[in-house]
């Protein structure tokens, strides 16, 4: 493995490590606010740059900022200036991007949040940091407070990781939580939004393209393979209803949003997806706006990062503590990254919840679709007090792969007696260490 050069020293003797902030939104203000109430000394807040900085300039957290910071609307000004550290805030792919490439070029370093960016982008962006001496820290990027990255990069570095697994989204965990006690979705997502967890248009969150992002970089750093994002199989937690919490509960079991990835062979599986979680679980423990990873490693088995991931305060605090890794001229571990096959094929027992007008043959007519395609019922399930024209019910299935059951719900779903699409969720086995 190629040691890479030393470093370029952020800090030096006599010289105050000049910082400059992309973004004074939810998280680049809570980061103002954890700078002003503790004494980092040899900081140096430089720049401030947002839109309509007027506004931003009312917020609470600007009367911590430094009267000698600069506040400006033009990128320019901090990226030709001779600042050290640009801390990426605004998020997304356009122009943050080229503001990475000018900074790192210049041989600044970067500090961001941006998990879309460090997914797509992030292996081209960690080596024009090598190249130029720079570093880029991204530990805010994926569980918001929660030291994930960090601990996989300096505290695993020496596990093989074979499988990553958790829930990545603090939204979706805060949405299916409050359905565990009763709620239905419209009602939850309503007051997730009113309480600032989600979105006004909350399909990066719900249908898992948030979570998808963080699965990626995590399978870059844990397991060490990059994914095709493209082929990592997502699932929207949209359908499911309060009467799945109920018939998960008998199965010994609740219902979260689960990313996962494991790497067989030439091949990584890897799927978010609104999941049976078994009560047993570590991951049926996070509650809230929580987050929580499990890496299973060859040597060590299983290690658990769990807090709060969602809102500005957890983030601000990974931010920050990139920044002084960064001006304390901390290196993180670097090993080789190799492309696999992505898939989101597994094998894995699966649920399925039906709502149909109840007549004669109904259950025969679903173990037939099922037979002839290879998958066996473990179990049937029906809950007394429904309506018989509009009943649901519930069969669970043995071990089969995901295209074998997806063949038989399509096939299902023409049925005249169904009401709506069937659900089918993954069933989350607990697996021993390998």
């Amino acid at each position: 493995m190629p040691i890479r050069k030393p470093l370029r020293s952020v800090s030096k003797p006599g010289h105050r490590v000049r910082v400059a902030l992309a973004g004074f939104g939810t998280v680049g203000s809570s980061v103002v606010r954890v700078l002003a109430a503790q004494d980092f000394d040899g900081l140096e807040l430089t720049h401030i740059f947002n839109r309509n900085v007027a506004k931003k300039r009312k917020r609470p957290e600007a009367k911590l900022v430094p009267k000698s910071t600069v506040w400006t609307q033009n990128i320019d000004d901090i990226l030709n200036s001779d600042v050290d550290i640009l801390i990426e805030l605004t998020g997304g792919l356009d122009p943050a991007l080229s503001w990475h490439r000018r900074a790192l070029s210049a041989g600044k370093s970067v500090v961001t949040a941006n998990k879309q960016l460090i997914a797509a982008h992030g292996p081209e962006l960690a080596k024009l940091a090598r190249d130029n001496r720079a570093h880029l820290l991204y530990g805010a990027a994926v569980a918001g407070g929660v030291p994930v990255i960090p601990g996989i990069l300096q505290g695993l570095g020496g596990e093989q990781a074979v499988r990553i697994s958790g829930i990545l989204n603090g939204t979706c965990n805060f949405m299916l939580s409050a359905m565990q006690s009763g709620a239905e979705y419209a009602d939850v997502l309503a007051q997730a939004q009113k309480l600032g967890y989600a979105e006004a248009d909350p399909t990066a969150d719900v249908d898992g393209f948030d979570a998808r992002a963080k699965l990626t970089i995590l399978s870059r750093i844990a397991l060490h393979v990059e994914l095709d994002q493209r082929a990592i199989a997502v699932q929207s937690i949209r359908p499911i209803s309060a009467v799945d919490f109920h018939y998960a509960a008998e199965l010994g079991c609740t219902i979260r949003q689960v990313s996962e990835a494991e790497v067989d062979g030439p091949l990584t599986r890897a799927r978010v997806a609104p999941m049976l979680v078994p009560n047993s679980a570590p991951l049926a423990w996070s509650h809230g706006t929580q987050n929580m990873v499990v890496t299973s490693g060859k040597f060590g088995g299983d290690v658990v990062f769990s807090g709060h991931g969602a809102g500005g305060g957890p983030t601000a605090v990974a931010v920050v503590s990139d920044l002084l890794a960064v001006a304390h001229n901390s290196a993180s571990v670097e090993l080789p990254v190799r492309r696999t096959r992505t898939t989101g094929e597994f094998i894995a027992p699966h649920y399925l919840r039906f709502l149909v007008n109840d007549k004669p043959g109904i259950v025969s007519s679903i173990s037939g679709a099922l037979a002839r395609v290879g998958a066996n019922i473990d179990s049937l399930l029906q809950r007394p007090g429904y309506p018989k024209n509009a009943l649901p019910f519930v069969i669970t299935t043995e071990p089969c792969t995901t295209s074998v059951i997806d063949r038989a719900v399509r096939a299902i779903s023409k049925l005249p007696c169904m009401l709506q699409q069937p659900l089918c969720l993954q069933i989350l086995e607990m697996k021993d260490k390998d």
